[in-house]
């Protein structure tokens, strides 16, 4: 079911560096999720990037936390960085296993690309049409990272898709548009100088909740989720943009 709100969170939560900064120090690993739960409604889950969790530790995840709290998973990397997106199919098949018993939980899963994908319209379409297909009850978020992206025929392809391009703020690092794509949008912070250890400033923030007041005016929902997780910077910035925004 598409969501309709403004959802603000971390790409992840199980930081280590965290502790103290965020987390109390007596608070256990396995408790950090339902006391992030208590502060963000949206959580970004890394992990499916690099490995797939176990169906239960997933069914657990969503125990911890609120029945209105949504995970949006990173698709595995497998499928985008050894595949490259091609024969999709059985991939994809257990991928989705894993997270079908709780897509009621879930947001837009993350398509994150490696840099050296470029844009192939053949190659894309066809996966896109795996996706619609297949997986028509989910949505999908897809940042790129190489500047072939930056067309207008990679950015028709996903509008005819309903798949978000991902609005990723990264200090340059990687391709930057403000495009709209689906219904949903989609926008990632890793950092003004994209490599997660600074904190973006006040003025910054003020200027993207004014965006997301818009985007979500204009009846989209919007999903933002800081990467820069260095010294807790992501907490920081994502409880700044929640306070901007009263959500």
């Amino acid at each position: 079911m598409a969501k309709k709100g403004i959802y603000i969170g971390t790409s992840g939560w199980s930081y280590k560096h965290w502790r103290e900064i965020f987390y109390p120090p007596e608070l256990k690993p396995v408790e950090y999720l339902p006391f992030y739960a208590q502060s963000y409604k949206t959580t970004e889950i890394n992990t499916s990037f690099y490995h797939l969790p176990k169906p239960g530790t997933v069914e657990n995840w969503v125990k911890k936390v609120p029945k209105r709290f949504w995970f949006c998973p990173k698709l595995s990397r497998y499928i985008t960085h050894v595949k490259r997106l091609l024969e999709p199919a059985e991939p994809l098949e257990r991928y989705f296993s894993i997270f079908d018993p709780v897509r009621a939980s879930l947001g837009p899963v993350l398509i994150q690309l490696p840099p050296s994908l470029v844009f192939q319209p053949e190659r894309i379409h066809a996966f896109f049409e795996v996706l619609k297909t297949t997986y028509r009850e989910y949505e999908f978020a897809l940042e790129a990272r190489h500047d072939s992206w930056l067309q207008e025929a990679a950015f028709q392809l996903l509008e005819q898709y309903n798949i978000a391009w991902v609005i990723a703020d990264a200090g340059g690092r990687w391709p930057f548009a403000e495009r709209v794509t689906a219904k949903h949008i989609y926008l990632r912070f890793h950092g003004p100088n994209g490599h997660y250890d600074t904190a973006y400033d006040n003025k910054t923030m003020k200027a993207y909740a004014a965006k997301i007041k818009k985007w979500h005016a204009d009846k989209h929902a919007v999903w933002a989720f800081f990467n820069n997780d260095g010294h807790g910077y992501a907490l920081k910035n994502a409880s700044a943009l929640k306070a901007l925004l009263h959500v």
